[in-house]
């Protein structure tokens, strides 16, 4: 069972419709023996990284997620749930995040218009199974004030440019992240999710296969 980690994120609804849509079998959940035991598990998020991170760890499945992390359970992490994977978010003065990743969450720098809000192209810079079936640069919408700073370029799979280009999304081992919202991403969107329930051992919908 694919676990949707429910820590008071405001698109919990939204990420749930789109895994409805392309047949995900799911469960949305704040309970920590849940998540330690999901065949794979989705971080959504809206907001700031220091809410993201106490509602995390009030409902104590901070912990569980990273150690489920490092077991190798496949692990998608959307917008806000990407960028706490790394470090340290500059958001709120300075947040600890979860740490899986080295590096940190950077605010966009003065001059540009900020969050940034809209479509936007995603360019794959390494091929990742959540792109099977996408086009170079396909549309996906953001909303966003800050970005990953990953201090490991490699893990960097995809780039935006907004100003100048930043990591759009990320990739290693059994952990996948985007900064965009796929549920918000109309079909291309829709092929990302279901691409991670494929990936996961769940076959999605014909219209996705």
């Amino acid at each position: 069972m694919i676990v949707v980690v429910d820590y008071g994120a405001g698109n919990i609804h939204s990420v749930a419709r789109a895994l409805t849509r392309v047949g995900a079998q799911f469960e949305v959940t704040n309970d920590p023996a849940s998540v330690t035991h999901a065949q794979a598990i989705v971080l959504p998020g809206v907001g700031a990284a220091r809410d993201t991170m106490r509602g995390l760890q009030t409902n104590r499945v901070d912990d569980p997620v990273v150690r489920a992390i490092a077991r190798g359970v496949p692990y998608f992490g959307v917008c806000m749930g990407m960028q706490v994977l790394f470090e340290r978010s500059d958001e709120d003065g300075d947040t600890a995040c979860l740490g899986v990743l080295p590096g940190r969450a950077v605010r966009f720098p003065a001059g540009l218009h900020v969050p940034h809000i809209g479509w936007n192209q995603v360019h794959q810079v390494q091929r990742s199974p959540l792109f099977a079936g996408l086009p170079q640069d396909a549309n996906a919408y953001f909303v966003h004030a800050y970005f990953a700073q990953p201090a490991d370029p490699a893990v960097v799979a995809a780039t935006t440019e907004y100003g100048a280009a930043f990591p759009s999304a990320v990739l290693r081992d059994n952990l996948f992240a985007v900064q965009f919202h796929p549920e918000k991403s109309g079909l291309a969107g829709l092929r990302i999710y279901a691409n991670f329930v494929r990936l996961v051992g769940q076959t999605p919908r014909p219209e996705f296969a």
